[in-house]
């Protein structure tokens, strides 16, 4: 049986005794807030269990190391919409500890995918485009700084409301520990940006 027939099975059951119930709720999030965090597994059911979280209680967001890589990506698209169609009123970036984006490198992820089968000639036509694979399969360094970079992001975005908080948190995945980054409650005032140099940023 595959992986999709055992979840298909289960979810007929899980409809056919009610289970459902217990999750209901509606499309806004009871604590208004808006979390971006990474897609590691055992964040799951951990990170919002660590918060105290229950279903229907906040947005989540999950990528790759919960990094806003553009200002005018889904990931961006979706905490504005959580802000202004969805009544979230502050956002939460969460990294974790020990999280695979920590020194990723593009030349990691190319070497695979031509393992599995990915042809040298399709990456030359995305790199003569003019698309820089390097700089996006790229990861970071430090994971502090990465969720610090992602609240700036978020808070100098153009669209974005200044009297909203962006908190900055790390996550330890085998405790569930929290760390402040920071602390959004103190940066209410939201740094200008050049919009111009965003847009010129975005078209390169």
């Amino acid at each position: 049986m595959t992986t999709i027939s055992k979840i298909l099975e289960y979810n007929k059951d899980f409809i056919d005794q009610n289970r459902y119930e217990e999750f209901k709720t509606t499309k806004f999030p009871d604590k208004k807030l808006v979390i971006l965090t990474c897609m590691d597994t055992r964040l799951l059911e951990l990170l919002p269990k660590a918060m105290g979280l229950g279903n229907g209680d906040a947005k989540m967001i999950k990528n790759a190391g919960a990094v806003i890589s553009h200002p005018f990506g889904s990931i961006m698209r979706s905490i504005l919409v959580a802000i202004y169609e969805l009544k979230a009123e502050e956002v939460c970036v969460i990294g974790h500890h020990g999280c695979g984006m920590v020194g990723l490198e593009a030349s990691s992820i190319l070497k695979k995918a031509k393992q599995n089968g990915m042809d040298e000639e399709r990456i030359d036509i995305l790199t003569n485009a003019g698309i820089d694979l390097t700089k996006w399969l790229t990861g970071f360094q430090c994971v502090e700084e990465s969720v610090a970079n992602s609240v700036r992001l978020i808070k100098s975005h153009p669209l974005f409301p200044k009297n909203k908080s962006v908190h900055g948190m790390v996550i330890d995945p085998e405790t569930g520990k929290l760390d402040l980054v920071i602390d959004g409650y103190k940066d209410i005032k939201s740094n200008s940006i050049n919009i111009p140099s965003l847009i010129s940023e975005v078209s390169k």
